[in-house]
């Protein structure tokens, strides 16, 4: 959607539409196929206004990475209840928020994007390892121990495996998403986590 001729937008509004053009075309398209002009169309904006606001292509992108990975905390929403029912409502509230973003989530989140960008990596293992703390929250399990951590990760890999099945490939439909996630959650929380959990940390 592009903005009105002759309206006049607030700094912030002029940069969240920008920001909402990108985030429409980093998820439609390879980011070597987006350009800034195309940003800048998509927003109504000029392309000087966009590298006012954001300076590169590459700045912007990493913005819209960081924004697409700071997803709502509903972990206060989800601790109570038996562990079936945690684990259900848990996952299905990630299918809610991926199936929203759709083909969006894989392009950005899956870091489809400027190479091997170390600050694209950066945000994308902090989100990975906020996200593994909030299921180990979740599941009442320590959200400090490194192992716990590593295997709810791990976990995390899965997901996004099965999402990309169901959103790209279609060989899965939600359902069997979410079967195939609420199972493997509920076997990492009663066989792996407590195994894993009292072995010692190596340096």
């Amino acid at each position: 959607m592009t903005t009105e001729p002759g309206r006049r937008l607030t700094p912030d509004a002029r940069r969240e539409e920008i920001l909402a053009s990108a985030h429409r075309l980093f998820g439609a398209r390879p980011y070597a196929q987006v350009s800034t002009t195309d940003i800048a169309s998509g927003a109504g904006v000029a392309r000087g206004l966009l590298n006012h606001y954001f300076g590169t292509k590459r700045e912007l992108y990493v913005e819209v990475v960081r924004r697409m990975t700071a997803v709502p905390d509903v972990t206060a929403e989800l601790v109570t209840g038996s562990l079936r029912a945690r684990v259900d409502l848990g996952v299905s509230w990630y299918l809610d928020v991926v199936g929203a973003q759709g083909e969006a989530f894989l392009a950005l989140v899956g870091a489809e994007g400027p190479g091997a960008d170390p600050e694209v990596e950066a945000i994308l293992e902090a989100a990975d390892d906020l996200a593994a703390r909030r299921v180990l929250e979740v599941l009442g399990a320590d959200q400090d121990d490194p192992s716990m951590r590593g295997a709810v990760r791990a976990y995390g890999g899965l997901a996004k495996a099965a999402v990309k099945e169901w959103v790209r490939t279609g060989a899965l439909t939600r359902e069997d998403v979410h079967l195939l996630l609420t199972t493997a959650l509920r076997a990492i929380a009663k066989d792996v986590l407590p195994v894993v959990g009292r072995l010692p940390t190596t340096g």
